[in-house]
């Protein structure tokens, strides 16, 4: 998954929806050790602080725990990701919503198109 940012938002927000992803895609899968800060700073080209940021606020999250002396993992809580994973969908649906809203577009009608997509892919 490339490491691909907005001007317009804070990069340690864009981090962290980015490492959730990961997380909920299977990249990172529960239990998994997660790299250094230098190692994944480096790798998404972004300042070490701005990482550490990051992974603090997940880390505060409960969706990565930190073990002094081994360093950071997944949680292996498989409730938390999922909970976590609902969150996002859910934001992310009710964004959509109010955009589709926004385009003059009724709940029922946006309920009818994403019908109608769904159907079209299913045949293809």
């Amino acid at each position: 998954m490339p490491w691909d940012f907005d001007s317009d938002r804070p990069i340690y927000l864009q981090l962290i929806e980015k490492i959730e992803l990961m997380i909920f895609s299977g990249k990172y899968p529960p239990g998994a050790k997660l790299p250094s800060v230098r190692d994944i700073a480096k790798e998404a080209a972004v300042n070490p602080n701005t990482m550490q940021r990051a992974l603090a606020k997940l880390e505060e999250d409960g969706l990565i725990i930190t073990h002094r002396t081994s360093g950071r993992f997944i949680t292996e809580d498989e409730k938390m990701i999922k909970k976590a994973k609902t969150r996002l969908a859910q934001e992310q649906t009710t964004e959509f919503f109010a955009n589709m809203q926004k385009l003059g577009f009724d709940k029922t009608e946006v309920i009818a198109m994403v019908n109608q997509m769904l159907e079209k892919e299913c045949k293809e």
